[in-house]
């Protein structure tokens, strides 16, 4: 019988070894096979600076880097909410961190996914883009206190390096539409929007909050929670983007505009912009043709974003 990647187990958390620096790890092992390196105080400090520097909550977006070494180090660090975008990731952020809270927040899911992640691990914030989706959940999961449709809206901008808007989101009359709906079938409801990944400038936050604030005029009724998404950058060779502490002032200043009432939840979804320092890899070169150099790892594996344009720091190990 045939496995889908939904029956796939969980990676299992193993003891690793501590080496003090990527030379010792090389002269122990002398590994002829790739090696990630996690970095925990690395993925603290920068843990840190989100839960201390944003203005809400940190939903760390798991499908970035679900290992759980990173889990557990975000976690300790006070990342206890998770952005989760399938049932394998509720599941893992569950049964490894029983304190964590999950929010499902792909735009498409499943019916299984919806009912086992509502019944079996409680999440009870759902996002959405499209009527077929909110009618969906609402033959899944009943209305009541704590269960939340978040609206993702369309927002286009240009100041990240992937742009995601054209694949999810919904145009503001249509969000609209969608929050009234869920107000009607007793759901509270909340409004997200994602600027696109890797998003190199702040500017991008304000634009989506001030879409926020034309939404929410549409509805007539405050939302319970506004959730900025991702974007935040990681430091690249060739794209650093603004520094952390940028977005946060532009994300408050968006949010000044809004006045939203004091219960009303502020969220966000990094992924790179909290994992990417937390892992370091080790390569071999196997085999050197003048300038070219052939790895033992490739741009359809680890260095996949090499592929795609971003220059990933490199030093040499060794002779």
């Amino acid at each position: 019988m045939s496995e889908s990647a939904m029956d796939a187990p969980a990676r299992q958390k193993v003891d690793l070894p501590i080496y003090p620096s990527p030379e010792a790890v090389v002269a122990d092992l002398d590994p002829s096979y790739p090696i990630f390196c996690v970095r925990p105080h690395k993925i603290h400090s920068v843990a840190r600076r989100f839960v201390e520097g944003f203005p809400g909550d940190v939903l760390y977006a798991v499908k970035c880097n679900p290992e759980p070494h990173m889990l557990d180090a975000l976690f300790a660090a006070g990342v206890h909410h998770f952005d989760t975008a399938s049932l394998v990731e509720v599941a893992r952020v569950s049964e490894q961190l029983p304190g964590a809270t999950s929010y499902f927040m792909h735009p498409v899911k499943s019916r299984a996914a919806i009912l086992s992640a509502h019944r079996v691990y409680g999440v009870d914030h759902f996002v959405v883009d499209h009527p077929a989706e909110l009618e969906k959940i609402a033959q899944i999961v009943p209305p009541g206190p704590d269960t939340v449709i978040v609206v993702r809206l369309e927002i286009h901008y240009e100041g990240a390096v992937y742009e995601l808007s054209s694949k999810f989101g919904a145009p503001l009359p249509e969000a609209a539409a969608l929050a009234r709906d869920a107000l009607a079938r007793g759901y509270r409801y909340g409004l997200s929007f994602h600027v696109g990944s890797q998003c190199l400038e702040a500017e991008g936050f304000e634009m989506g909050l001030d879409l926020v604030g034309q939404v929410i005029a549409q509805v007539g009724e405050s939302p319970v929670c506004v959730d900025v998404g991702g974007g935040f950058p990681g430091r690249y060779l060739n794209s650093q983007g603004a520094e952390l502490d940028d977005f946060f002032v532009a994300i408050r200043k968006g949010l000044a505009t809004l006045a939203l009432p004091e219960e009303c939840r502020v969220l966000c979804e990094p992924g790179r912009g909290l994992c990417v320092d937390g892992e370091s890899l080790i390569t071999q070169v196997h085999l050197r043709k003048d300038d070219a150099l052939y790895l033992n790892d490739g741009m359809y594996g680890s260095f996949i974003e090499e592929k795609l344009g971003l220059q990933l720091p490199v030093r040499m190990i060794g002779s």
